[in-house]
């Protein structure tokens, strides 16, 4: 039972004529897959704990709590509103509800169900959907649902109930300590928390395909470094930058990004003064691969990412990916490798990608694209290619000279195109 000084006391209040204010206590947070993943949920759901925290820190009140099953963020005090936009970016939510602490008390339920349907616009049908977990409490979940859902109705006309397609679910779930009031879910990324699954090294282009390649293997709970290949002067500075932007929009889902610029011009020249134009393709995308592996081994990165979806273009044939492909043994993940260009441009959008993908700034894939390029590749070619090339040193050199730039979500330096 809730004191006079506890905070599970309803905060509803009116104001002006009668104006109702109410104010959520709580975020109550859903999480789907953890629930799945046996002994290892509570790690599952210490990681999601954490990323969580990061996301909500310049929110210094909030708290994150668990209670049988359920985890919360604890408002005290701070609006709901923002809290909630940042929770929709967070990796291993499928959803969350603001919610109302109250009494165990009919009474005190009652009145929270009212307001929650008065301060929700736009309904005009509703049911009540309660939850007893404190079998102590005296009224059963199917009569709780009717004295709700009647103390509405008497209240709140013309509201009507609809028991199959109603436009606002009134949840209650009635618990030992307090009761909890909250309305419709809204939808969260799903997936898994970052940081959960390993790290993974992402091969990020300036184009549409890699950030959303990134963004997809976040959601399976990899913590994410990126890998950019850049060959100045034949890429500007700007093209640079326009990497950097689109890794600094993923750390807004996958917190941190650790970004490995690699010098490139040197390589590209060799390739394209000592090997067949045909080939110059296949042999700078097994150059990246073995780049990418040096690096990911040397940070302890357990695969790669890249944005190859198949049939694409030339270097994303089967044939082509099975040359690229044999000068290295770490994984390579594909996760936009059956999707269309426009299916990859919905979510480039949805992810706020877009729009800085199709700046015009070239980058080292296709600055020297051949008239003619190859797709269905030889290997031996290749190989024979390559030994025309210092290939130890070459790469030695690139991972030498790699530049790092460490990215956070809350940097907020611009970079002007024009």
């Amino acid at each position: 039972m809730c004191g006079s000084a506890d905070p599970c006391r309803s905060k509803i209040t009116t104001s002006g004529e009668g104006a109702v204010k109410m104010e959520f206590h709580l975020i109550l947070l859903r999480y789907g897959e953890l629930s799945l993943k046996g002994k290892n949920k509570a790690e599952f759901e210490g990681r999601l704990i954490r990323n969580i925290q990061q996301k909500l820190k310049e929110f210094p009140n909030v708290r994150i709590t668990k209670e049988h099953g359920r985890m919360f963020v604890e408002l005290n005090g701070e609006p709901s509103a923002p809290v909630m936009d940042k929770l929709k970016e967070v990796f291993g939510l499928v959803g969350f509800s603001p919610a109302i602490r109250v009494e165990s008390k009919l009474e005190s339920i009652q009145k929270a169900a009212l307001q929650l349907v008065k301060n929700t616009n736009g309904i005009q049908t509703f049911k009540v959907n309660s939850k007893r977990a404190n079998k102590q409490f005296p009224i059963p979940s199917l009569e709780l649902n009717h004295r709700i859902g009647g103390y509405i109705l008497a209240n709140a006309q013309p509201i009507q109930v609809d028991v199959h397609h109603p436009d606002l679910t009134v949840h209650v779930e009635v618990r030992s300590k307090a009761s909890y009031v909250y309305g419709n879910d809204i939808p969260g990324l799903g997936g898994l928390p970052v940081g959960s699954s390993g790290r993974v090294m992402l091969l990020l282009s300036g184009g549409i395909d890699s950030p959303v390649a990134g963004y997809l293997a976040l959601k399976r709970g990899v913590e994410l470094q990126a890998i950019h290949f850049h060959s100045y002067p034949f890429t500007s500075e700007r093209a640079k930058q326009k990497v950097i932007d689109l890794a600094r929009i993923l750390t807004r889902f996958g917190g941190n990004i650790r970004l490995h610029v690699v010098p490139f011009t040197e390589i590209q020249t060799e390739i394209n003064k000592h090997c067949y134009e045909s080939y110059t393709i296949t042999i700078m995308r097994r150059m990246m691969l073995r780049i990418a592996e040096a690096l990911a081994k040397k940070n302890q990165a357990l695969a790669l990412v890249t944005g190859e979806s198949l049939g694409q273009v030339a270097s994303q044939t089967l044939e082509s990916m099975q040359t690229i492909n044999a000068v290295t043994h770490m994984p390579i993940l594909r996760p936009v490798i059956s999707m269309d260009k426009q299916e990859i441009m919905t979510i480039a959008k949805q992810i706020g990608t877009y729009e800085t993908s199709i700046l015009p700034y070239e980058d080292c894939c296709t600055i020297f694209l051949p008239k003619a390029p190859k797709t269905k590749p030889d290997q031996e070619v290749a190989e024979k290619l390559e030994a025309r090339l210092d290939l130890e040193r070459l790469i030695q050199e690139a991972v030498e000279g790699t530049e790092v730039i460490e990215l956070s979500a809350e940097e907020t330096d611009e970079f002007s195109y024009f």
